[in-house]
């Protein structure tokens, strides 16, 4: 039995026998088989071909839909710009920055994609070059095309409106009121809330012992403003204050007038003073110099025989606007206006006046904030082009007013 278990299937004696006995129809069934085999062989090949290609086009038609899919992350979404499409007005606010002028432009559906405009920004090397204002431009182009408009000075909506340095609140109202057709009476009821406007309240502490005077004046920044269209009186003003708080805090103002021992609202308040004494801008800081010594000096105060007092005409031509009245030549200037104990801008009144008595500009504030050394307690223009000589004597003065005199910039001395 064991033996038998090694025998191959040919050598098996009863199977050996049975191939004996039908040896010529066992090759033709195994030759049936055989094309039986093939047949089968052949379908099977066949269909398993028709699953490999069905299966590789099924991964490939995958792979096209998820590398579709993938490309629609992958490339950034971006317009192709129309022939024609509709215009939209938009408006880039100062200080803005590349991401901050894509996510205005973006809200306009001017562009599709914030990035977009970022990748534009980065082949145009000019994107640098927009500036602030309002544009009209066209809804659902490129980026490309966004930048190209908005480097073209006829898109831009130009309303640009010049405050000049060292204007009073009073003639700015006037000015702004010409230009937007907005009322006086509007911008002086928006201006009798400075905190509404956006002044921080800690702006008008003082160090000096005197009342806060909340005043907008001295918070409406000179420059060149372009307002949007329909601006209303507060929000204009807001602008303005917007800007200066942005000034001060980049010349980190608050933390230099702490070094000189005052607060910044007295820093503005010299500012002021500087912008409406000073003929010269070279002279801005030494006037500001002049006000801190004639207000806390007791050296000043020895020299020139008075209280603390700054003595400046300008505080009283101030006083005159307050009540309505036109700014004057200080020769015209009563000795009764000049003297009066009841005006707190009077000539003699001791220490800083209550507020700033003009808007000053950026050299001004400076000079305020960071005035040179000196014991300087007068000066006078010398010249036609308003330099003027600083002295600590009076002595010292009175020569200065005989140059002055000398080269046309004084008619008389005041010696």
């Amino acid at each position: 039995m064991t033996d038998e278990l090694f025998l191959s299937f040919e050598e098996h004696p009863e199977r050996g026998q049975q191939r004996r006995r039908h040896g010529v129809d066992n090759n033709r069934g195994r030759n049936n088989k055989k094309k039986k085999k093939k047949k089968r062989g052949r379908g099977r090949s066949f269909l398993a071909l028709f699953l490999t290609l069905f299966l590789l086009g099924g991964l490939a038609g995958g792979a096209y839909l998820g590398y579709d899919k993938i490309k629609s992350f992958l490339v950034t979404p971006d317009y192709t710009s129309a022939a024609e499409s509709a215009e939209v007005e938009v408006t880039i606010k100062e200080g803005s920055l590349g991401l901050d002028i894509a996510k205005a432009l973006k809200a306009a559906d001017v562009i599709k994609s914030e990035q977009a405009f970022i990748e534009a920004s980065e082949k145009n090397a000019d994107a640098r070059k927009i500036q602030p204002g309002l544009y009209k431009l066209r809804v659902q182009i490129s980026a490309a095309d966004a930048i190209t408009m908005l480097l073209d000075t006829k898109n831009r909506l130009v309303n640009g409106i010049l405050i000049a340095e060292g204007l009073s609140t009073f003639k700015i109202y006037k000015l702004l009121s010409e230009k937007l057709g907005i009322s006086v009476a509007d911008f002086k009821t928006a201006a009798r809330d400075p905190i509404a406007l956006g002044v921080p309240a800690w702006w008008f502490k003082r160090e000096d012992g005197k009342k806060e005077s909340r005043s907008i004046e001295g918070f409406l920044f000179p420059d060149t403003y372009e307002f949007p269209k329909n601006v209303t009186a507060k929000e204009a003003l807001s602008m303005m204050v917007e800007r200066f708080l942005k000034l001060t805090g980049d010349m980190g103002y608050a933390d230099k007038a702490a070094a000189l021992n005052i607060s910044p609202y007295q820093a503005l308040i010299v500012a002021s003073l500087a912008q409406a004494e000073a003929g010269n801008a070279d002279d801005l800081g030494k006037v500001a110099r002049v006000s801190y010594n004639r207000v806390f000096s007791e050296k000043a105060v020895a020299e020139i025989g008075t209280c603390h007092c700054l003595q400046f005409d300008v505080t009283v031509n101030y006083s005159r606007e307050m009540a309505g009245k036109p700014p004057v030549h200080s020769s015209d200037l009563t000795q009764a206006e000049l003297t009066d104990s009841k005006n707190p801008y009077n000539r003699n009144a001791k220490g800083l006046p209550p507020t700033p008595i003009n808007n000053p500009g950026k050299k001004a504030l400076e000079g305020a904030a960071n005035p040179p050394k000196g014991d300087w307690i007068y000066f006078v223009a010398i010249d036609k082009e308003g330099h003027s000589a600083f002295s600590a004597t009076h002595t010292q003065f009175c020569k200065d007013n005989q140059t002055a005199v000398k080269n046309g910039a004084l008619e008389r001395s005041s010696c």
